[in-house]
């Protein structure tokens, strides 16, 4: 309906050509907005204020121009001139039937846009170390970014989603060394588990899974035959870093990697059931190795060094970064020839866009915040923009049961998994609660009202109105008052009463919503929407009754609630929640 208006104002403009002129780079859908207050219609323009400047004319005057060449049309019942020259306008119930019936038209397409050719996003979302199984906090970055994925797809634009696999470095030789550990654990050689290690049951099992054939088991004391076994309760980084030394000594490099992959592929392929599960899919795994494999790294250097923006220092190749605004200049290369992680992210960005994509969305955790310069930083250096990167911080998640904080540690094993969560509150609470709030606020995840049955739950109220819309049919059903829905459109003047209206206008709105939170990347606007229309609802059918004796009004009102039913539907979609014929 906002584009309705858009258009009038749009052809009104064209018939005046000094106006028109001056409008030529303006995006009229940004002129137009809802009003806040229903005396003032429904839609409020302030194109006239915006080319009051360039025509130079009083803002009023070319508002008065506007409407006189905007003519009739029978879905606009009144159009006025206020203060410095909005124009607003009142919508007639002609122009909310004909919405209605467009919803039941478009059904699950209502509130799409046509598809657009750019630009081409590229979304990365969650990209956790694969040393472990998800956990609360990774289940809001994969509800977050799968929501917003699903809402740009909806706002028109192309989407590919990707995974960054952080398989390489440090933390994977942390997790081999685990593994290991517990390997030899298993064939009773007993060494001191490191403070710096992952302590979860899931390395037991990976233990028990990987294929040992090739490997030897050593003695005890070759394990611990110089190492500072006195660390796990000092330097726990220096006991675990000469542990993992140790494992490719005794096992060798490639019997060390063969762990080592065998334990990733082992959680990779867990955290990808687990977000499968969950309603989450990626179009692409994206291995960290592969940056190195593929010789992504050194073209990424190539190119900065062609460029004048790499320098050397102290034996170490170094990034500018102080001058693109970073706090200081990064390495890229240290002195040893190991190329660092911010050498990797840099490539990481510049295969994003030498693939082809021209907005990298990026979703990443809150204390990431310093990596956002320097990442944009990466970009510019290379002849990119540093806009083309977009970083959202998803903050952090607290898990509460009984009142009760409870705690979280990958490498202590102490902590509930997002398989765990699911379990317990199921995958339909657990996408909601995870969105209702900003990414950019903290977030209290209380179990105890995400799977209570009341209207205190947000999830269960929602989908609540979509379950009763559906009773009322199948109480029509078998009451012998089959919904006519021809015979409801043509009624649908009878829907008089101001909760009918009300409702008729929530929904309209639908559009506009996905569009705005698109926009802001903010599926939590939706989150409110939904609830303002379901409360609308609920007020409507508990003020009039629907399956009255009267056909007319009665396919009118089944008219009305099957639109309903479709936008909460729509709206849950893209949330990832389900919609139940039944609760």
């Amino acid at each position: 309906m906002k584009q309705l208006v858009a258009n009038l104002v749009n052809d009104a403009l064209k018939s005046l050509p000094e106006l028109a002129e001056a409008a030529t780079d303006l995006d009229i859908g940004t002129t137009v907005e809802r009003t806040r207050d229903a005396s003032h219609g429904d839609f409020a323009c302030n194109v006239a204020m915006r080319l009051a400047k360039p025509v130079r004319k009083n803002p009023r005057e070319i508002a008065a121009s506007l409407v006189a060449a905007l003519g009739n049309n029978e879905q606009v019942a009144k159009v006025e001139i206020a203060g410095p020259g909005f124009i607003n306008f009142h919508m007639s119930p002609a122009a909310f039937h004909t919405e209605l019936m467009t919803i039941l038209d478009s059904a699950a397409d209502y509130g799409r846009q046509a598809q657009k050719d750019a630009p081409k996003i590229l979304l990365e979302f969650i990209s956790a170390n694969p040393t472990g199984p998800l956990h609360v906090g990774h289940g809001r970055h994969a509800a977050y970014g799968a929501s917003v994925g699903n809402l740009l797809e909806a706002a028109g634009f192309p989407v590919r989603r990707e995974y960054y696999v952080n398989d390489a470095g440090r933390q994977m030789d942390i997790l081999g060394a685990s593994v290991w550990l517990r390997w030899l654990e298993s064939n009773d050689i007993n060494v001191p588990f490191p403070n710096g290690g992952y302590r979860g049951e899931y390395i037991r099992d990976i233990a028990a899974e990987i294929d040992t054939s090739s490997l030897d088991c050593p003695t005890i004391g070759a394990v611990l035959d110089g190492l500072p076994i006195d660390a796990p309760d000092g330097d726990a980084d220096a006991f675990i870093d000469a542990l993992v030394a140790r494992a490719k000594e005794l096992q060798g490099e490639d019997g060390f990697d063969r762990i080592r992959q065998q334990a990733l592929e082992s959680i990779r392929a867990d955290i990808e059931d687990d977000l499968a599960e969950f309603g989450v899919t990626f179009d692409k795994w994206y291995s960290e190795q592969s940056l190195t494999k593929t010789g992504r790294i050194d073209a990424a250097l190539a190119v900065l060094k062609e460029r004048g923006m790499l320098y050397e220092k102290d034996g170490a190749t170094w990034f500018p970064a102080t001058r693109f605004g970073d706090e200081k200049d990064r390495v890229v290369i240290r002195a040893n020839g190991v190329k660092t992680y911010f050498a990797s992210d840099i490539a990481y960005h510049f295969d994003k866009r030498e693939r082809g994509f021209d907005h990298l969305i990026d979703i990443l955790g809150a204390d990431h915040h310093g990596y956002i310069e320097r990442l944009q930083a990466g970009l510019d250096a290379m002849g990119y923009k540093s806009s083309d990167l977009e970083v959202e911080l998803v903050q952090f998640v607290t898990l509460y049961r009984g009142g009760e904080k409870m705690q979280m540690s990958t490498r202590s094993g102490e902590f509930d998994t997002l398989r765990q969560l699911r379990a317990e509150v199921g995958n339909d609470a657990a996408r909601f609660y995870y969105v209702m709030r900003s990414n950019d606020q903290h977030l209290d995840f209380d179990l105890d009202v995400a799977t209570s049955q009341s209207n205190d739950n947000p999830v269960f109220y929602i989908q609540y109105a979509h379950a009763r819309i559906a009773r009322v049919f199948r109480r029509a059903n078998e009451s012998g008052m089959n919904w006519d829905r021809k015979n409801g459109a043509a009624n649908l003047a009878m829907l008089t009463a101001t909760q009918e209206k009300s409702l008729m206008s929530a929904m309209s709105r639908y559009p506009e919503i996905i569009e705005l939170a698109a926009k802001n990347r903010a599926p939590q606007t939706l989150v409110h929407y939904l609830r303002d229309l379901v409360s609308e609802f609920h007020s409507s059918y508990n003020a009039h009754k629907v399956l009255v004796d009267d056909a007319n009004l009665r396919d009118a009102r089944l008219t009305l609630y099957a639109a309903v039913k479709i936008v909460v539907a729509n709206g849950l979609a893209i949330l990832g929640v389900s919609a139940p014929e039944e609760m």
